[in-house]
């Protein structure tokens, strides 16, 4: 079904393999000398079922035929990548776990339900879970702890995201992180201080609220700023992607990474090392 492993060869799995972030997937696991593509899915009923999953991604046959069933190729990989959507991811965190096959799960917009399900499986199974895959990104996170811790409630923080007009949820994950970051090391909960967007008659801005915002259109990667807006000064700390190998690749050393790891949840900061 693919291509011959050595030993020492991790076996990956991607879910939703002929979409766009699916083909940069399979194409950032035939690059990673670590790592080979051993398994590929995609929905029930798509016309790329039985295809090559390499030809599909345009870099060349794999001898790895697209299937519509996890269950189908579980046994043939060591670690599955998910950037599907929430209720796909649900049912496939499940078979993982009974299969005790790690995950890196990259699926944004998970409902309170549906992060308890995240919960119990990761106390079968090792699994990365984060927003955002980018070193970029999560290097971002810990400059944003360090501001916030600053300048407590001296600054109010705005996020500003913009995405391509093909995404389906918003805020981001990553500006959800982003605001989680500022929020903890506030000493916040971020359910208590969010603010989603402004309209109409707000009112004063109510100190120690983080504002979020997006934006969508055209064919932008991932643009995120966040402000510390203080009296006399603004800090800006400004992440931008701009292609989405980057979070491939991410993602792909996630996946080397969580298979030597014991059973648990983790984030992109442990696979960095950011939080030792």
């Amino acid at each position: 079904m693919s291509q011959q492993t050595t030993e020492q060869t991790i076996k990956v799995g991607v879910i939703g393999a002929g979409g766009r972030m699916g083909r940069m997937l399979i194409e950032a696991v035939q690059n990673n000398p670590k790592t080979i593509l051993n398994a590929a899915i995609e929905r029930q009923g798509s016309s790329l079922v039985g295809a090559d999953a390499g030809e599909v991604a345009a870099i060349g046959r794999l001898e790895v035929q697209i299937v519509d069933e996890l269950e189908a190729v579980i046994n043939d990989i060591d670690v599955l990548i998910d950037f599907s959507l929430p209720d796909a991811t649900e049912k496939n965190m499940q078979v993982c776990a009974e299969h005790n096959v790690a995950m890196v799960i990259g699926t944004t917009g998970f409902n309170e339900a549906q992060e308890q399900v995240l919960a119990k499986a990761s106390e079968k199974i090792a699994i990365v879970y984060a927003g955002n895959y980018s070193t970029g990104v999560n290097l971002s996170l810990k400059l944003l702890g360090m501001a916030a811790k600053a300048f407590g409630n001296d600054a109010d923080v705005e996020i500003i995201e913009a995405h391509h007009k093909h995404k389906i949820d918003a805020p981001s994950g990553t500006a959800y992180m982003m605001a989680e970051a500022v929020a903890e090391a506030r000493g916040q909960n971020l359910k208590d201080v969010a603010i989603y967007g402004r309209e109409g008659q707000t009112g004063e801005r109510e100190s120690g609220t983080i504002g979020i915002h997006a934006v969508r259109g055209g064919e932008i990667v991932g643009d995120h700023t966040v402000m510390f807006i203080a009296d006399g000064e603004v800090v800006e700390i400004t992440h931008r992607a701009r292609e989405r190998m980057t979070f491939a690749a991410g993602a792909v050393r996630a996946a080397t990474w969580v298979t030597e790891q014991a059973v648990g949840q983790y984030d992109m900061q442990d696979v960095l090392g950011l939080n030792d």
